[in-house]
């Protein structure tokens, strides 16, 4: 913005022209002004201790009297010094650049008040976006505490439905065992009567028991519910390869009510149909001493296996803490060895280990359901915990 030169007020008015004669009457005072002497070093030309009063158009530099003398130079164009400032003064280049720094200038003044304006509304919007973040949560915990109410309500209605068939179940085993017991005292009876009334008898009981349908064991299997978001949140503690790449082939020995665990190579002191089996355990390949730990275990085409974390290769109900999932007549059971307790849920395709170290938990889920198997109440851990695998496939 132009200025007044006496009063220095910004002028409102920007379309100025050129006076021209005034513009050479400058110019021509400019040329009237005693001549400068350079002193410094910088005007003083080294080799012949003069002053460089002479300006090279060529090269754009300035010159003593004998340096533009010199052959390389002597056919270049030169100037006094005082005329080449003044053409660079009333140039309109020197204008363009003045006016293209200025604009410079403008565009950085307002690129930093846009920087500025950015910092506040930066700080506004962090401000903001926290507490929409926390509405968030709170809508969060209030959707999973609703969703746990009818969670829980529907378990209840399933398990009394359950409880229904059982007890339905031990009615028509109860009556079943009666008319056994009542057709053995009949038969009983029978060895006494004629031989012709024997056989005859004989093969009408043979029928009636042939017909006589014994009831079925009834599945206490409760559903495995879906909780919102789980594996969202266990997959921010997943680590890759918990377990060594190496299978090791052996032997699984169960102590009564699952207390107690011991590996070896010996197939004739292993319990059950495990002697049979081609049976393969993997260790962890890191012990965990801290912090939360998650991994999953695809168990789809084993029969029977055992998963968890352990402390000593000797694996009882004090230092490890698995879930089973065994194979025997009446179909697949699954359990955990502390407390020895059955657990009534479908069989998972795939299982997701969550220890949380620190606060004393192991919890298994059904990762293709996202619900929950079981969880171990809070402890103390002591040792280093390692995963743990074991794989039996008849």
């Amino acid at each position: 913005p132009m200025r007044c030169r006496e009063c220095r007020e910004m002028s409102e008015k920007t379309d100025f022209k050129t006076d021209f004669v005034l513009k050479k009457l400058a110019s021509l005072a400019r040329q009237a002004r005693p001549h400068q002497v350079h002193s410094s070093e910088e005007h003083i030309c080294v080799a012949h201790m003069e002053v460089k009063g002479l300006f090279c158009e060529t090269e754009k530099t300035l010159l003593c009297g004998p340096c533009s003398k010199a052959l390389e130079l002597v056919t270049h164009s030169h100037r006094p010094e005082e005329c080449a400032a003044e053409q660079c003064r009333v140039s309109d280049e020197l204008i363009k650049t003045m006016e293209f720094l200025w604009k410079m200038t403008q565009e950085t003044q307002n690129n930093l008040n846009q920087e500025t304006s950015k910092t506040q509304l930066l700080a506004d919007y962090v401000a903001l976006r926290k507490m929409i973040i926390k509405i968030q949560y709170q809508r969060t915990h209030l959707f999973l505490h609703e969703e746990e109410q009818p969670h829980l309500e529907a378990m209840d209605r399933e398990a009394e439905e359950i409880f229904q068939r059982l007890r339905d179940s031990e009615v028509r085993m109860t009556q079943h065992k009666e008319r056994m017991k009542d057709m053995y005292r009949e038969l009983t009876e029978m060895c006494h009567k004629l031989d012709v009334e024997l056989v005859t008898d004989a093969i009408l009981y043979r029928t009636k028991l042939v017909q006589m349908q014994k009831p079925q064991l009834v599945n206490p299997e409760l559903t495995s519910w879906r909780i919102t978001g789980l594996l969202n949140m266990l997959n921010n503690f997943r680590v890759d390869s918990p377990l060594s790449m190496e299978m090791v082939s052996c032997y699984i020995s169960l102590t009564e009510h699952l207390r107690s665990v011991i590996f070896g190579d010996d197939p004739h002191g292993a319990h059950w149909e495990l002697q049979t089996a081609e049976s393969f355990a993997a260790w962890g390949a890191k012990a965990f001493t801290s912090g939360r730990h998650y991994w999953e275990v695809d168990v789809t085409h084993s029969s029977s296996w055992v998963l968890g974390v352990y402390t000593s290769i000797i694996i009882d109900s004090e230092n490890a803490f698995l879930l089973f999932s065994l194979k025997g007549i009446n179909g697949y059971s699954r359990s955990t060895n502390s407390p020895p307790l059955a657990q009534c849920v479908q069989r998972p395709r795939r299982v997701g280990v969550f220890l949380d170290y620190d606060n004393g938990t192991v919890s298994f889920y059904d990762v293709y359901k996202a619900a929950l198997i079981y969880s171990f109440l809070p402890s103390s851990f002591s040792s280093p915990l390692r995963p743990f695998l074991y794989l039996y496939s008849p």
